[in-house]
Parts: C-alpha cells; sequence; structure tokens
C-alpha cells in the first residue's frame, strides 16, 4: 500500500488522477498535484514528515482557493487482519471551500486507494469522476495553470 501511496510522476486515480510532482520527499521539500498532461496544478505543499512505510505528512493547498495551508496525514499500521490506513487532515480552515472540498475527497481517496490495492483500478464511480475530470479539464481556472505554480515556489508559505 505505502508504495501505490507516494508513487510520483504516474497518474494517481486515488488521487483524482493527478500526478504527483516533487524532486524529494524529504521534510522541506515542495511538490504539485497536477494533471496527467501537466498543464494544471490542482494542489501544492510541503512536506513535513516522511516516514516510510509508516507516515507521510504534508502540508495542502488547493490552488483555485485562496485559503490558507492546512495539514494531511497518511499512517499506515500493520495489524493481524493486514494494514490499517489513516487519512488524518489538520488544521483545515472551518467553513472554507477546502474544507467543503476535503469533506469529499476523503473518502474517494480511501475507496479508491483500497480498490487499487485489491484490484489494481479504481472503484466504477471512482472511474467516471476521473473521466469527468479529463473531459473537463479545459474549464479550469487559469489560476490553476501549472505555469503559475512552478515546483520551486510551490510551497505554501511561499505559493501565490
Amino acid at each position: 500500500m505505502w508504495s501505490e501511496l507516494v508513487k510520483s510522476d504516474t497518474e494517481l486515480p486515488f488521487f483524482f488522477g493527478a500526478v504527483c510532482a516533487c524532486e524529494s520527499r524529504e521534510p522541506g521539500a515542495p511538490f504539485a498535484m497536477r494533471s496527467k498532461n501537466g498543464k494544471h496544478t490542482s494542489a501544492v505543499g510541503e512536506v513535513l514528515d516522511f516516514s516510510p512505510p509508516h507516515r507521510y505528512a504534508h502540508t495542502f493547498k488547493f490552488t483555485a482557493y485562496d485559503d490558507p495551508p492546512c495539514t494531511i496525514i497518511y499512517e499506515l499500521k500493520e495489524t493481524d487482519a493486514g494494514v490499517e490506513f489513516s487519512l488524518i487532515t489538520e488544521n483545515v480552515p472551518t467553513g472554507s471551500k477546502t474544507e467543503k472540498s476535503m469533506g469529499r475527497g476523503g473518502p474517494f481517496i480511501i475507496n479508491n486507494l483500497k480498490a487499487m490495492i485489491e484490484t489494481g483500478r479504481p472503484t466504477t464511480s471512482g472511474g467516471l469522476i476521473l473521466m469527468m475530470i479529463r473531459l473537463f479539464e479545459g474549464l479550469t481556472p487559469k489560476r490553476c495553470r501549472s505555469e503559475n505554480w512552478p515546483l520551486s515556489k510551490t510551497a505554501p508559505s511561499t505559493a501565490r
């Protein structure tokens, strides 16, 4: 599960088809979640903790919103029944567009990551959502164009 979660430079269906662009997973390193064709960036952040294969934490900011960044933590714990996966969010601005999007996004990520691990493909509804995202990519706001979010400037402390 860990290797699927931290893939970079390949489409991740459980992250809404985004590709994680990063140069490193060292704390302080920036990353960007880009469209498959690289034209748009949906989110940016900075690695806070990378402790394979149990914990990955980073800041997170949607490029389409003016909301401040929050923190996302992925924790994996081996149990007798398999692997327990936790998706934890912290400092999500209450009442924000980020909060609303993350409320819907969390279950999508969890369900589609599980499906990818078990079957090699997203859920049926996840596949439909990915198709819709690709179909409507041309309607993505101009502020989300990747040229506005170069990897060297994607950490939320310096992002526009």
